[in-house]
């Protein structure tokens, strides 16, 4: 199953109440040894919650400076609003399809986003990273993004790709750079931006470094909860009781297959743990396609799966604060 279907059926298991949902994506280790090796001095003793507050207009500033970054000028500059606007690709009149969007300004989710269409697969002279980075950072800037609100986490690459829909991982045609959101000092989860539920600024730059892509998140929060953090013991009985979910390998086909096998691992041997903060709430119900209104953390796990003659390293997601768990285990 391609990533962008994980993505999807992710964010039903991580926003549901169902076990059920969450249960598909769980690693059945109830018959593993469970061991803690990661240090213990990564976790915060206690987590912030926040929530989002009322959608605010952008700037008039803020919109022209993304269409000018986009090269659309063309097609106007909206006023700052409270409502969606979209600047869709062009397409014949009377297109039967569903026509894309290209430009998108929403407020209810503070999101201001665009895709090149028709990208192309030209793979010459795409931009070192250094460029990739410091393009990003002043075009940040252009959006209204307090530098000292954000901070770099990882570069992405978008690939050529065959008959197939296989990433041809020599076939390099856009290069980007997600300069996170903080809060308390942690950033937000990503995963190359496949799952797409991040908060901060994202940028990709293609052949001669043309802009591809980017997307800018940053909802207005307010703190609303202090939660402690869970210990040890209370995650790795979440582990035990088919709570956490498998991050899956990028573009990888067998993910059900893996999470199967690993039911017959000996050990799991926690070896790192990494809080993120990320939209919505594990266990919120999501309604009418409704934006997630709370932020709340997360913890992503690396372990090794050990079969005996073999090893697997393992990627989970956690929850990671003593209410969430006690709510998952009732």
């Amino acid at each position: 199953m391609k990533a962008f279907a994980l993505s999807v059926l992710f964010s039903v298991a991580l926003f549901s109440s169902s076990a059920d949902d969450l249960a598909r994506f769980s690693p059945d280790f109830s018959h593993t040894t469970i061991l803690w090796q990661a240090p213990a001095n990564t976790m915060p003793k206690r987590f912030w919650i926040y929530q989002k507050l009322p959608p605010r207009p952008f700037s008039a500033t803020i919109i022209s400076n993304a269409i000018i970054l986009a090269s659309l000028q063309s097609k106007g500059f909206p006023k700052p609003s409270t409502n969606d606007f979209y600047i869709t690709e062009e397409y014949p009149p009377n297109y039967p399809g569903m026509i894309p969007d290209v430009f998108s300004v929403t407020p209810k989710s503070a999101t201001i986003s665009y895709w090149l269409p028709n990208p192309g697969t030209n793979t010459a002279d795409i931009p070192a990273d250094n460029i990739v980075v410091r393009r990003a950072w002043a075009c940040a800037a252009q959006l209204g993004v307090d530098p000292a609100q954000i901070e770099f986490k990882e570069m992405t690459s978008s690939f050529n790709q065959d008959e197939n829909d296989n990433d041809l991982t020599n076939q390099v045609c856009g290069r980007g750079v997600f300069l996170s959101r903080k809060l308390d000092e942690l950033l937000f989860w990503s995963d190359g931006m496949e799952d797409g539920n991040f908060d901060g600024f994202w940028m990709e730059f293609g052949s001669y470094g043309q802009i591809r892509a980017f997307s800018l998140v940053c909802p207005e929060l307010k703190q609303v909860e202090l939660q402690s953090a869970a210990s040890p013991p209370q995650i790795m009985a979440c582990i035990r009781a088919l709570k956490t979910i498998l991050l899956p390998n990028r573009n990888e086909s067998d993910y059900f297959v893996r999470l199967k096998n690993l039911s017959k691992a000996r050990k799991l041997i926690i070896k790192k743990i990494t809080p993120y903060y990320r939209e919505g709430a594990w266990g919120e119900m999501l309604t009418n396609d409704e934006p997630p209104q709370l932020v709340s953390p997360i913890a992503e796990i690396e372990a090794v799966a050990d079969f005996g003659d073999s090893n697997q390293v393992v990627r989970l997601f956690a929850p990671v604060t003593v209410p969430d768990i006690k709510r998952l285990l009732k």
